[in-house]
């Protein structure tokens, strides 16, 4: 296995990655940005948890960008699994950060029920069989609802999250009914939706949604947001989030 080490850009942390698996990208950093918002995460008390964490992306930068004590990963593929954990020890997070290898319906801790501020989501885009199969199983693991549906990631945010808790996830905008459906189903009220295009006035490809645990039913749509300007340039929001000027983007 050829592991490449990549500078993240937050506060001087890497992580380890195979690229002949699956990378992290623009939709992981997206999610991690949106999930620092809320009052809890400025807080030491506060734990989060992140569901289908692959090498442990988004509780890394969720390091950097919160004050959360606690924070957690669940991961069911065992080679990202350790990845995550070398990553946790390489950037000297083993006693904040912890990750678990298992299937997101066997994490069934009673203890864990109820006792997270914050849980965030990057589950696989794409359901059950449709679209084209990877013939990588890594990455088709990652980008396939192979082992645990939207709605068992939805089911088991709720079942995490403390009453009021922020769930967040990034996902497709064409899955946006079956989201707001599943949520609702499990009493994670839909408060805020975002819409993220490659470039001004473009079709959007990714959404972001926060949802708040047996909150009260008023959604606000944010202004969308493009990656890049016309000329290809990055954008001053995504500069922000990936916490660089616009000349070192250049």
């Amino acid at each position: 296995m050829q592991l490449r080490l990549d500078d993240t850009g937050f506060g001087g942390i890497e992580i380890f990655q195979n690229p002949q698996e699956f990378c992290y990208g623009v939709d992981a950093v997206l999610l991690a940005d949106f999930a620092s918002k809320p009052p809890s995460a400025a807080k030491e008390k506060s734990r989060i948890i992140d569901l289908g964490t692959g090498t442990g992306i988004v509780p890394l930068i969720l390091s950097h960008k919160t004050k959360a004590g606690e924070i957690m990963g669940v991961e069911v593929q065992e080679a990202s699994w350790k990845l995550a954990e070398r990553n946790r020890v390489h950037n000297g997070l083993a006693d904040r950060l912890k990750f678990i290898n298992c299937d997101i319906n066997e994490l069934k801790d009673e203890s864990l029920r109820g006792s997270f501020d914050i849980v965030t989501s990057n589950p696989p885009y794409t359901a059950g069989s449709c679209g084209i199969e990877s013939a990588n199983r890594a990455k088709m693991i990652a980008r396939h609802e192979t082992t645990a549906s939207l709605d068992d990631f939805i089911a088991r945010a709720a079942w995490l999250l403390r009453d009021k808790g922020d769930f967040y996830m990034v996902h497709r905008p064409g899955r946006l009914i079956d989201i707001c459906e599943s949520c609702r189903k499990h009493r994670l009220e839909p408060k805020e939706l975002r819409f993220v295009s490659g470039k001004p006035m473009e079709k959007p490809n990714i959404l972001l949604v926060h949802c708040v645990r047996n909150g009260k039913r008023q959604l606000k749509i944010l202004e969308p947001l493009a990656v890049r300007n016309e000329d290809g340039s990055y954008t001053d929001e995504i500069c922000r989030i990936y916490e660089k000027t616009v000349e070192q983007t250049e």
